[in-house]
């Protein structure tokens, strides 16, 4: 077997996982002492095979963030921009509609799992711990508060 084909089928392999993008699959391979060349022809081919694609990446991306482990749009930002994706790319698909409701609605999920943990504290607490434990988790301070007001009754 060429070392072509030996290092395709291990990014093929990386691939079965979960989708990913193309800087993480090339520092894969080169964490593997890959070759430059060889790394390029290997991104070449799997997005000739339409199994890299940055954009449907960050598509996935921002929806597994939004709907099993909610983040704000600070930490998923962050978290792309660490995967190689452009900003540009980042702003065009976190800049629709629908992520920003479903942003909103992540904090409103969030804030009625975790008020369960603070039952007995004053309100003025609660308001303090519910709004660090979202900023923490990246949303920003005008949705926070906006649903923690709401949720609070303020």
């Amino acid at each position: 077997m060429d070392l072509f084909q030996k290092f395709y089928d291990r990014a093929l392999r990386f691939l079965s996982y979960r989708p990913r993008s193309e800087k993480e699959i090339a520092d894969f391979l080169a964490k593997k002492k890959v070759t430059p060349v060889v790394v390029a022809k290997i991104l070449k081919k799997l997005k000739e095979q339409n199994l890299v694609n940055d954009r449907e990446f960050t598509k996935w991306w921002v929806e597994q963030r939004t709907k099993f482990r909610p983040r704000g749009l600070r930490v998923i930002k962050m978290e792309l921009k660490q995967k190689g994706i452009k900003p540009e790319l980042i702003e065009k698909i976190i800049s629709n509609d629908q992520f920003l409701i479903s942003n909103k609605e992540a904090v409103k999920k969030l804030i009625i799992k975790k008020i369960t943990n603070y039952k007995g504290l004053p309100k003025r607490e609660l308001y303090h711990k519910l709004s660090q434990f979202l900023l923490r988790r990246g949303f920003d301070w005008d949705t926070v508060k906006n649903a923690v007001d709401d949720s609070l009754g303020k």
